[in-house]
């Protein structure tokens, strides 16, 4: 794929939607990596259910340790893999607590320090709560990548690379929440909807649907 090719489809996701964010309901940096922790494996809609719940008796690091794994459990038993997710959010708030002050640190090693958070979490909270221009490469992400070539690979690592390459830095801060959006409701796994795609005629995938 061209360069003029990348930054039409780019243009034009960014006039659909000119200020893109998360799905998930946050209202600080640390409920934010919370909520990306608890979301591995599950839908936003579901993590969002739970949190509404939990955000309000746990909204700093201090106040969820102070819950417990137990107490924790009790509001994400909702969640998928919600048994070790507890116990990594607890470990979190732990280091949190005793290391960054009670604050998320803007600091990708810091950050992948944190139990139950990889480099995908690491570069949401990056992008999402400090304006980092990095990508966060998840299932969606990587499918929507890969199928209209803007920046294929053969695993999320090798994506992201290219993606970091190939996307101009006007774009980058926004890139990875209108690809997310767009593999989550039109470039979708199983079937996608090439026939109400914004960017149907600048795609590449060879297989197109109705």
């Amino acid at each position: 794929m061209n360069k003029q090719k990348r930054i039409e489809i780019l243009s034009r996701l960014r006039a659909q939607n000119p200020h893109p964010t998360t799905e998930l309901e946050y209202s600080s940096p640390f409920e934010l990596l919370i909520a990306v922790l608890l979301s591995a494996q599950a839908t936003d809609v579901g993590v969002n259910k739970a949190t509404k719940h939990l955000f309000p008796v746990a909204r700093t690091p201090q106040a969820m340790l102070d819950l417990g794994v137990d107490g924790l459990k009790h509001y994400i038993k909702t969640i998928g893999l919600f048994n070790t997710k507890a116990e990594n959010a607890i470990k979190t708030c732990r280091m949190l607590v005793e290391l960054h002050g009670g604050k998320v640190p803007e600091n990708r090693e810091a950050l992948e320090a944190l139990p139950g958070v990889g480099r995908k979490t690491a570069n949401v909270v990056l992008n999402t709560a400090f304006k980092w221009p990095t990508i966060a490469v998840d299932t969606h992400i990587f499918r929507v990548s890969n199928r209209t070539k803007l920046a294929p690979g053969k695993n999320v690592d090798e994506v992201e690379h290219k993606l970091l390459k190939v996307v101009p830095a006007e774009f980058k801060l926004d890139v990875h929440h209108w690809l997310i959006l767009h593999g989550r409701y039109t470039c979708v796994a199983r079937k996608p909807k090439c026939g109400s795609c914004l960017i149907e005629d600048l795609c590449e995938f060879k297989d197109k649907t109705e």
